[in-house]
C-alpha cells in the first residue's frame, strides 16, 4: 500500500484506496489475480474492510469497469477537441467530408488505444467480462460512446451516424485487441498511432452522406 493510499484511507477514502489497489492488481495479473482479500491486503486494510463498499468480487469488477469507462470518456472528450473544429462546416474544414471526419475521429481512436495500452488489464475487463452487462457499467459505456456519436454528428447525416459510430468503435476495439495480444508485434506508440490513423481513414472513406446532405445536424 502506498503512502498516499494510507493517507487517503485514514482520511476516510477507503473506497478510493481499494479501487486503486484493485486497479494495480488487475493490470498486473488480470481478473484471476483479483479477490476482495487480495485487494484488502494490497491496500493494507482488514480482510473485511472491502465489504463496506463491495458486496462481492462481481461488484468490485463492475466498479472497476465503470471507473475505466469514466476515465476513457474523459480522454475521449479531451481528444474530441483535437483536429477539425466546428464540424464539417468549420473554418479548418478538410479537403473532403471523409477527410474532415477522419481528422475528427482519429484523435479519439488514438486516445482509446493509448488508454488500453496504459491499462491492459482494465481494458480487457471493460470489454470482455460478464460484468459489462450490469446497468451501471452499461451506463458508463454508453457515456463513452456518446462522445464519439456527438463528434460524428457534426459531420455525418443522421441516417449514417449510428453505422459510423459502430464502425469506429469496432475498428478501434479490434485494433486494440490485436495490439494487446501481440498479434501486430510490438510497435512503438508512434507506429501504433500511424496504424490507427490509416485504419480510421480507410474505414471512413466508405460510402456515407455528409451532414450538409440533410441540410443540417438535426436528427
Amino acid at each position: 500500500m502506498s503512502t498516499s493510499d494510507r493517507q487517503s484511507y485514514h482520511h476516510g477514502d477507503l473506497r478510493g484506496a481499494l479501487l486503486r489497489s484493485a486497479l494495480r492488481l488487475l493490470d498486473a495479473g488480470g481478473v484471476d489475480a483479483l479477490s476482495l482479500r487480495a485487494v484488502a491486503r494490497d491496500a493494507g486494510v482488514s480482510a473485511n474492510a472491502p465489504y463496506r463498499h463491495y458486496r462481492d468480487k462481481e461488484a468490485l469488477l463492475a466498479a472497476l469497469a465503470s471507473h475505466g469507462f469514466a476515465e476513457l470518456t474523459a480522454r475521449l472528450e479531451a481528444a474530441s477537441s483535437v483536429g477539425t473544429e466546428g464540424g464539417a462546416a468549420g473554418s479548418s474544414r478538410a479537403a473532403s467530408p471523409s477527410a474532415a471526419l477522419a481528422d475528427a475521429v482519429a484523435p479519439m481512436a488514438r486516445a482509446t488505444v493509448h488508454y488500453a495500452l496504459d491499462h491492459p488489464g482494465l481494458f480487457r475487463l471493460m470489454f470482455g467480462h460478464v460484468c459489462v452487462s450490469l446497468p451501471e457499467v452499461i451506463a458508463a459505456s454508453d457515456a463513452a460512446q456518446a462522445v464519439v456519436t456527438t463528434r460524428i454528428a457534426g459531420f455525418a447525416a443522421p441516417r449514417d451516424r449510428e453505422t459510423l459510430k459502430i464502425g469506429v468503435w469496432a475498428l478501434v476495439h479490434g485494433l486494440t485487441s490485436l495490439l494487446l495480444d501481440g498479434r501486430l508485434g510490438e510497435p512503438t506508440r508512434e507506429a501504433a498511432d500511424a496504424l490507427v490513423d490509416s485504419a480510421v481513414r480507410t474505414m471512413i472513406g466508405a460510402d456515407w452522406a455528409p451532414v450538409a446532405a440533410d441540410g443540417g445536424g438535426g436528427a
